[in-house]
């Protein structure tokens, strides 16, 4: 369903900003969908209470509830945590599960917009408050939400997420077209330096195996990048990690420390089955260029030993970090390789506090930090 409010082609540039340039927020829903931790939901939101402990030292956190009743579950774990609650900005808002890197919006800075005075876009000249924003401006980005690839079913309310977000924030709101299509993308497909290169996968993006656009190939979603997140150079790697459901998110691989700079897991392991394609995502950064045509500075991080739990192999990924104002916040899954993967980090952010956060039963849900969070910017 189009929003009757929504835009459909945006009519100046919009860019994506790098995850650690300033945030207003970080977006969460609180947990609900217990199938996602089967046996294992108890533990689950006191781990996002230790997250927004956390994170309300520094930004804002804005919390989407299913209800009343989860609100005054959420409001009770900050009390007993000693979480600031005035610092949350709570909105009822129904969703089916609690991804919001996927199901929440994408923020963008508008740039070059008409100024008052100017006679503007068509979309402007119809509404003068468009025409008196600012140079730059921030607009929410629309993507559809299809259960990642028709993988899950239950998607329908996470799919109106941005647009009911929208009703309480009230910014530009732009639903992606192309090819006359709404246009099918999660947030942790995509990741970006905030000067126009991008990282994403083949196997989550141009695979008909869980397909998230039919008849899209490589071309269009260079042209969707360009278009709608500024991007001027697309790296594609190629396969995620063993047991990932979303059948190849980059935010459990390879992920942007600052432009030029990009962290990716390697598996030491030749045996293991993340071996060979973690190498050959290693090559291929190796030969990247960025938007500029210069080389990126590719750094290692270690994998975790296979962690699994009732004969499937989860996710576990150092990469999987949120980066917040002035903290990054790392899952951790009580393995020796905890203690490398947080130095490393936290030598690529030196201005940064960088905290280890337990997620050996997070990621019972194939996701962990990143997949729960999606950032606000300023």
């Amino acid at each position: 369903m189009i929003s009757p409010s929504a835009i459909r082609h945006p009519s100046s540039a919009l860019r994506m900003p790098a995850e650690w340039e300033p945030h207003r927020a970080t977006i969460l829903a609180w947990p609900h969908h217990k199938k996602d931790w089967p046996g294992k939901f108890e533990p689950i939101p006191w781990v996002y209470a230790e997250i927004m402990r956390y994170l309300t030292k520094n930004e804002r956190v804005r919390m989407l509830v299913k209800n009343e009743v989860q609100k005054a579950d959420m409001l009770y774990h900050c009390d007993v945590t000693g979480i600031d609650s005035s610092k949350i900005d709570i909105h009822v808002i129904p969703t089916n599960r609690s991804w919001m890197r996927d199901s929440g919006p994408i923020f963008v800075y508008q740039s070059c917009g008409p100024q008052s005075g100017s006679t503007g876009s068509r979309t402007a000249r119809k509404d003068p408050a468009l025409a008196r924003r600012a140079p730059q401006d921030l607009c929410m980005l629309d993507f559809r939400c299809n259960g990642w690839g028709g993988k899950y079913n239950n998607h329908m309310l996470d799919d109106k997420v941005p647009a009911a977000l929208n009703e309480k924030i009230k910014i530009r709101h732009i639903e992606p077209m192309h090819n006359g299509q709404r246009v099918v993308l999660e947030g942790g497909s995509i990741d970006v330096n905030g000067k126009g290169t991008l990282l994403t996968t083949e196997e989550c993006l141009l695979s008909k195996i869980q397909e998230r656009n039919s008849g899209f190939k490589r071309e269009d979603y260079e042209q969707i990048f360009e278009k709608y997140l500024g991007i001027r150079q697309v790296i594609w790697l190629g396969s995620g990690v063993t047991g990932d459901d979303t059948h190849g998110h980059v935010d459990d691989l390879s992920r942007f420390v600052n432009a030029n700079t990009v962290v990716t897991v390697v598996e030491k392991n030749k045996r293991d089955v993340n071996f060979a394609p973690l190498q050959n995502n290693l090559k291929r950064l190796k030969k990247a260029r960025d938007q500029n045509d210069k080389p990126l500075n590719v750094v290692e991080l270690p994998m975790p030993r296979p962690l699994m739990f009732e004969g499937t192999r989860l996710p576990a990924s150092y990469a999987n970090f949120l980066i917040a104002n002035k903290l990054v916040l790392v899952p951790t899954f009580n393995d020796p390789a905890d203690r490398i993967a947080l130095s490393i980090l936290a030598e690529c952010f030196p201005d940064r506090d960088v905290v280890g956060i337990h997620a050996v039963d997070l990621v019972w849900g194939f996701g962990t930090i990143h997949c729960m969070s999606q950032q606000e910017p300023a």
